[in-house]
């Protein structure tokens, strides 16, 4: 693994007095921003030009506002590389529909791309998921205000992104192209920083009465936000989470050592399945292990990779349609101890396949469970968004 590490993206972040941004030092960092200078996009949206010329014009467009550099350091630089990298999903997700460019799905790609390279530069977790949290939203603005129900979005949204910086970001992004519906997108910006401030979410998650609230607002579509749910669960099921090696065993042996544990990798060599390709018998099997405790009303622990949220979504459902609470455990080791350990396993995950579940990791976020524990470099770590 190659590319910069957290000190040199910190120090490019620009300064006052000059405020100038080093594009020749910052340009070459990862493959990743040069191939946007070749990326083309929707003319009528973009005429300033390609996904590299639209970058630079919203990072200057973001250094040049007053709010930006009144920021607290940490903001600032977030946001900084937040510009940087908004759009280094559009590559990979840009092609032709209906005789026009699109990039669809460029927002939860380029945050996933951005999450990896910051992984990989040692970012602090805190700051690195809420700049993610800010690429992955970093549209909503634009059209928060045209939706059905745009106050529940922003309830919503308070608990990936920080609204407030999501909105500067937005204004930033506007500016940052050549457009006829530019001064409309900035309206619709300002309407959408008055809906998080009136849903009481700009600069914080919406406060939820408790955590059942909260995990049950998410869950139901009909649920008010404002609702103080009371439900006493029948039993606490835990969902280990982090990629292979990333230490879940130990975790459990040293924190739970009596919890009954469902583990996918047991059930592979229980019934000789490969820890790659179709794994249909391992996961109904896993389930109906599962089952089988929820019915008795037993805590236990869900040991998987788990590392998206819809891996996740799939045992946390079941688990709640039996009355069960939620904690969800994360262990994030750096990059180095991570392929180090996973070596040292005794059926140790293949690097590559690793690498690609790397790729695709979403941790956990707050509103998903009744607990959360964050795990990072051997450190227990607050969220950045929510309770721990």
């Amino acid at each position: 693994m190659t590319g910069p590490d957290f000190a040199r993206l910190q120090a490019l972040v620009p300064q006052s007095p000059g405020w100038s941004v080093d594009w020749g030092a910052i340009w070459p960092l990862w493959p990743g921003l040069a191939a946007l200078d070749a990326c083309p996009q929707n003319p009528v949206h973009h005429g300033e030009g390609d996904v590299g010329i639209h970058t630079r014009m919203v990072v200057e467009a973001l250094v040049a506002e007053p709010r930006w550099r009144a920021l607290p350091p940490e903001r600032r630089s977030a946001l900084f590389w937040a510009a940087v990298l908004h759009d280094i999903g559009k590559p990979a997700t840009t092609r032709q529909e209906d005789g026009r460019l699109t990039a669809r799905g460029h927002s939860r790609i380029g945050a996933l791309m951005a999450r990896r390279l910051l992984w990989e530069a040692g970012a602090p977790f805190a700051w690195r998921e809420r700049l993610c949290g800010i690429v992955a939203a970093h549209q909503l603005p634009f059209w928060l205000i045209e939706r059905e129900a745009p106050g529940r979005l922003a309830v919503r949204t308070s608990w990936t992104a920080h609204a407030r910086d999501l909105c500067l970001h937005a204004l930033a992004d506007a500016r940052g192209r050549i457009a006829d519906d530019v001064p409309a997108l900035i309206d619709n910006i300002a309407l959408a920083e008055a809906t998080f401030e009136e849903a009481g979410a700009a600069d914080t998650p919406y406060p939820f009465a408790n955590a059942e609230s909260r995990v049950a607002y998410f869950e139901r579509e009909d649920r008010d936000a404002a609702y103080a749910a009371h439900r006493a669960p029948r039993l606490w099921v835990t969902v280990m989470t982090g990629l292979p090696g990333a230490g879940k065993d130990s975790w459990l042996a040293a924190h739970a050592p009596d919890l009954p544990v469902v583990s996918l990798d047991a059930i592979r060599a229980e019934i000789g399945a490969a820890g790659t390709g179709d794994q249909g018998r391992v996961i109904q099997a896993a389930r109906e292990a599962a089952r089988v405790h929820l019915r008795a009303g037993r805590a236990f622990a869900w040991n998987a990779t788990n590392v998206t949220r819809m891996m996740r979504a799939k045992i946390c459902d079941l688990a709640r349609d039996y009355g069960a609470a939620l904690h969800i455990v994360y262990l994030e080791p750096l990059p180095g101890r991570l392929f180090a350990q996973n070596r040292g396993r005794g059926a140790a995950v293949p690097q590559a396949a690793v690498a690609r579940l790397a790729d695709k990791l979403e941790p956990p976020a707050a509103w998903e469970a009744h607990r959360l524990t964050l795990v990072v470099d051997g450190t227990l770590t607050a969220p950045p968004f929510g309770p721990i």
